[in-house]
């Protein structure tokens, strides 16, 4: 998938269709996500979670005070920046990062970042826009909360599975020792 090829091949067949000056280039179609990540459950979190950032974002920013502009606009960056990462795979190659403890803490607080200025702007200002960006705001709350959970459940059964073949090995360990003390005596 990366690098695209230099120069597709082509059918002999397809070189004199019509349709063949208005083939896609490939370096641009690399760019985008494979459509198999955006159904998934991962990808569909992340396109709402940008969606919902961006919309907040626009609704910020016609506002009369835009206090708030700043989180939707990076809670937006960081959600293109996963979804794309997770697209092209960039977990597997930089093995360095812990990606899902990063995941997990840009939604944590994006959940809480989101909740809390969510009440603020429908609380406090009375501008119809302030309002719209509250309440999106609030579904991106509970976007955000569902992929935090989801990780969460993620990490802690793979921990499980960690804990498990360690609690057999030091179980054994721990039987082995015993049998060798009662045998001495």
């Amino acid at each position: 998938m990366w690098p695209p090829d230099a120069e597709p091949e082509q059918d002999p067949e397809s070189a004199h269709s019509p349709r063949s000056g208005s083939r896609t280039v490939p370096g641009l179609r690399a760019l985008l996500p494979a459509r198999a990540f955006l159904c998934s459950l991962k990808g569909r979190l992340l396109l709402a979670e940008s969606g919902l950032s961006f919309i907040t974002f626009i609704c910020y920013v016609v506002s009369s005070a835009s206090a708030f502009l700043t989180v939707p606009l990076l809670e937006f960056l960081l959600a293109v920046y996963f979804l794309f990462a997770d697209a092209m795979q960039l977990n597997d190659k930089w093995q360095g990062l812990c990606w899902p403890m990063m995941d997990f803490l840009r939604c944590v607080t994006a959940a809480l970042i989101y909740f809390v200025i969510s009440i603020t702007a429908v609380a406090k200002y009375s501008d119809g826009a302030y309002k719209a960006a509250g309440v999106f705001g609030f579904f991106a709350t509970i976007v955000f909360a569902i992929d935090f959970y989801l990780i969460f459940n993620e990490v802690a059964k793979f921990l499980k599975q960690g804990d498990s073949g360690n609690e057999t090995t030091a179980h054994r360990t721990e039987e082995e020792n015993s049998n060798s003390d009662s045998d001495s005596d």
